[in-house]
């Protein structure tokens, strides 16, 4: 008789790290913004600006800081948010630095105008190192769950900052900021992050039953009424920063997040119906009391009226229809880069407008790439949730997927005419430090829950008994 001995190896072999694949999107991401740092310069003064060099080192700098974070404590995160985001930061940064050669601008500022690059730039550097204390410091994303209500708590004081007399301020109508240590900060730009949170807890464990139908109408699964409670409450929200801080799109960002939240926890259609339904009613009416929201309203129902013989009293603006003309003379191709006239739109060409100048200047063709760059943040963030093993991390991922796609539309559909102009920024490219280091924090959770998704799970215990198979043969 003689005998073999066999071993058996149980091997557990993950997904890719994909993180060579982010550093070489990442390079694409940093020559293309430096590309246009250089085509401005040669279309403003036929030569290349002094600070290519720089711009281009700072840049690749902070992209280069990002990669190295994620590759060391987030090695299986998604490998396009971070080229996605850097791409679009960069690109942003370029457009205010144009805006800032203009001298339209310096005059209408009567002496007093202030580059923003500059500015723009270092908030842009904090929001990095925000990126970078998310990933060190939130190992796990599982652990927001504790702070639900918490967050709740401080959601309800980031929205009520801009009320406290002396640290409030009113710009344009609208009561969104406040003034720290001679810096303007703009809550609502965090406060949809820490909501996202909240929503992400409280619907994770009320979703059994909120998805309870009491009857069927038309088609649709009626919600009973007791559990209409937290919709109203939230409804009710969103229409007081909309009467007290004149905040459309504060207003639109969070209740629209929270309706999506719900459909997905509960997958109940009846939610979005309702949720429709109730922030239309809502805006109906606010819109035809509050005078700040009347006003813009009006504006987007007759862009071009301040140019009438007779303008009504309400018309003290042309920028929606200075914007609407810089994309009509933008056509398909764009002006190119540095040879528009998106300046005439005045002192929030650079903020509120800057999607004009890719209109103006890169045509149809580049507003349609920009908006499909953001597109790809929303699908890449939709995906992290599908591949996340937890309802938590699933409802924060769309939550905050959400929350970023309302934004783009809210501000683009604004500037294009197609919704009321909110006073939002486009996320990433619009000059405004609360907005661009805010979002490069709701980019460090999605990361984070993604590296937590696609990381491969790990091996189970090694049987003795089954390690070692022992066959006898005659």
């Amino acid at each position: 008789m003689s005998s073999t001995t066999t071993t058996t190896t149980i091997s557990t072999v993950g997904p890719p790290s994909r993180r060579n694949t982010e550093l070489a999107l990442l390079a694409f991401a940093v020559i293309i913004p430096v590309f246009a740092y250089a085509n401005v310069g040669l279309a403003l003064s036929d030569e290349l600006p002094s600070g290519l060099l720089n711009y281009g080192l700072g840049l690749g700098f902070m992209a280069a800081v990002g990669h190295i974070i994620v590759r060391k404590f987030a090695p299986y995160a998604d490998p396009l948010l971070l080229p996605l985001a850097t791409l679009l930061n960069g690109l942003g940064l370029v457009l205010i630095w144009r805006l800032d050669q203009s001298q339209r601008l310096a005059r209408l500022a009567k002496g007093e105008y202030v580059a923003s690059a500059p500015k723009q730039l270092m908030f842009s550097a904090i929001g990095i190192a925000l990126f970078v204390a998310v990933l060190l410091m939130l190992k796990d994303h599982r652990r927001l769950q504790r702070y639900t209500y918490i967050s709740m708590a401080g959601a309800l004081v980031l929205l009520l900052l801009p009320l406290v007399p002396g640290l409030g301020m009113n710009v344009f109508g609208a009561k969104i900021w406040i003034r720290v240590a001679g810096f303007s900060i703009q809550p609502g730009e965090f406060a949809k992050i820490v909501i996202a949170i909240f929503f992400a807890g409280y619907l994770m464990v009320k979703r059994d039953a909120l998805a309870l139908a009491s009857r069927r109408f038309m088609g649709l699964y009626l919600p009973r009424g007791r559990d209409l409670g937290p919709i109203l409450v939230v409804w009710a929200m969103s229409i007081l920063i909309l009467v007290f801080e004149t905040d459309l799109g504060t207003s639109l960002l969070f209740f629209g997040m929270f309706v999506v939240m719900l459909y997905v926890a509960t997958e109940r259609t009846s939610w979005i119906v309702f949720g429709l339904l109730m922030a239309a009613g809502g805006a109906a009416v606010v819109g035809s009391v509050e005078p700040h929201v009347n006003i813009r309203v009006m504006a987007w129902l007759h862009p071009f009226a301040v140019y009438d013989e007779s303008p009504p009293s309400w018309a003290t603006t042309d920028q929606i229809a200075q914007a609407m003309m810089a994309f009509g003379s933008g056509g398909t191709m764009g002006t190119g880069l540095g040879q528009g006239n998106s300046d005439l739109i005045g002192f929030a060409a650079n903020s509120d407008f800057i999607l004009a100048t890719v209109g103006e200047e890169l045509g149809l063709g580049g507003t349609m790439a920009i908006l499909l760059l953001y597109a790809l943040i929303v699908e890449r963030g939709v995906r992290t949730a599908l591949a996340a093993r937890d309802p938590f991390g699933k409802l924060l991922a769309v939550g905050m997927s959400a929350a970023f796609a309302i934004q783009v539309f809210v501000v683009a559909g604004g500037v294009m005419g197609l919704i009321p102009l909110t006073g939002m920024t486009m996320p990433f490219m619009a000059n405004g430090g609360s907005s661009v280091i805010a979002n490069w924090a709701l980019i460090a959770v999605l990361i984070r829950i993604s590296d937590t998704a696609r990381r491969p799970a790990p091996a189970p215990a090694p049987n003795p008994d089954a390690e070692m198979t022992q066959v006898v043969r005659p």
